[in-house]
């Protein structure tokens, strides 16, 4: 079984065992709206995590705009929740599951072997008559063993010891303008890490907002079949999760998420930078 699994496996998989659901809907432009959303209606049991709290720690002059959050503030919270190293997560958002990849590769970073992603979040649960709620669940506090898995985070020093590298796969999931440098609407800085290759990341979703399979990732990323490992980046670490995310889903070895990403990576100036001329 992989790492996204459909509404009618999930709906299978809870006839065998008890799972956590998780709702990080979150809209980087209206960041209250994800958990107003989550009060009025969300899956049985659902917790929320929210990007900009419980995800990301405060930004400061290094580590981008959304840093992953310290350990022990994260893991108390899984504690509050009753969340244990047993605990089956299944974390849903809007389609496309930018939040969501965010939160599992959180966890897998803290060693968590069963958590998923919910393909179609929480539109195509509801799309097929299954039931929602707006109460919240009861939760006893637990504790939460973590098991540190450092090779699912790349540091800034090392995105910088490999763009020579050619054995290590630099990957920019922003869109192709952002890349390029042509268009910036949010960092400082435009353009990309040198030796970077540009795959949107919203190419790893069909139309409908839902996953492709894993023959079609492997074949969107045919062209990096010879490479040995893989850093993947965006602007801020958040919509290169579901690129990482399909890289790992594509059976491709040792993806790893710059959470940094661009916005940490031009807070060094003596970072190169590059940039492609504008036709």
């Amino acid at each position: 079984m992989g790492s996204i699994l459909s509404v009618e496996q999930v709906r299978k998989l809870q006839e065998t065992k008890e799972v956590q659901f998780v709702d990080c809907r979150f809209n980087l432009q209206e960041p209250l709206e994800g958990r107003e959303q989550f009060k009025e209606a969300h899956l049985p049991g659902a917790i929320y995590f929210d990007l900009e709290n419980d995800l990301s720690k405060e930004a400061d002059s290094i580590g981008g705009r959304h840093p992953f959050p310290d350990k022990e503030v994260f893991v108390h919270k899984l504690e509050q929740y009753g969340i244990t190293r047993e605990t089956t997560l299944i974390a849903y958002d809007n389609p496309k599951s930018p939040i969501a990849s965010r939160f599992f590769w959180l966890m897998k970073v803290l060693g968590h072997k069963e958590v998923y992603i919910l393909d179609g979040g929480f539109r195509a649960w509801e799309s097929m008559g299954y039931p929602t709620t707006n109460k919240l669940p009861k939760q006893e506090a637990s504790s939460y063993e973590v098991d540190l898995q450092h090779d699912w985070v790349a540091t800034q020093e090392e995105v910088r010891s490999s763009i020579e590298n050619l054995d290590v796969a630099i990957v920019d999931a922003r869109n192709f303008e952002r890349y390029a440098g042509w268009k910036e609407p949010i960092d400082k800085k435009t353009g990309h890490i040198p030796s970077a290759a540009n795959y949107e990341w919203t190419k790893v979703f069909n139309t409908q907002g839902f996953w492709k399979g894993k023959r079609e990732l492997q074949d969107l990323f045919s062209p990096l079949n010879e490479m040995e490992s893989f850093i993947v980046y965006c602007g801020s670490g958040v919509t290169a999760a579901p690129l990482a995310v399909s890289l790992r889903e594509a059976n491709f070895p040792e993806v790893k998420l710059y959470v940094g990403s661009w916005s940490d990576w031009i807070s060094n100036d003596r970072n190169p930078v590059h940039v492609i001329p504008d036709a």
